[in-house]
């Protein structure tokens, strides 16, 4: 079973940075992609960022591009999501989710970003 740990997330305002984190407990040599999701209240639960561990090509959703970007450090196994000039909309909670090999999906609990205006 591979557990997947956010944190990061809290209260800024408007135009400011936060740098979520997500730690996987999980192999990473059977390991497809990780990635970060959002659910705003309301809202479906949209992507946001994905991550290629092998070979490092990452994938962020259009509408993010060039505030958000997605990173990691493969000896701490640690993926980022690095997000600047923070809009109110983008107030969420942030999900963690990884895919193994074998099609095998894990989520983590996630982390509430919360953007004043």
């Amino acid at each position: 079973q591979v557990q997947l740990e956010e944190s990061g997330g809290g209260l800024v305002q408007a135009g400011g940075s936060l740098r979520l984190s997500c730690v996987t407990s999980g192999r990473t040599f059977d390991m497809y992609t990780m990635d970060w999701f959002r659910q705003a209240p309301g809202q479906e639960r949209e992507f946001v960022a994905r991550l290629w561990w092998s070979n490092d090509d990452t994938n962020v959703a259009d509408s993010l591009k060039g505030r958000f970007t997605i990173s990691k450090d493969t000896a701490k196994r640690m993926l980022y999501l690095q997000m600047n000039d923070l809009k109110p909309e983008d107030t969420a909670v942030y999900y963690c989710h990884t895919i193994h090999l074998g099609a095998r999906e894990y989520w983590g609990q996630g982390t509430q970003v919360t953007v004043s205006s």
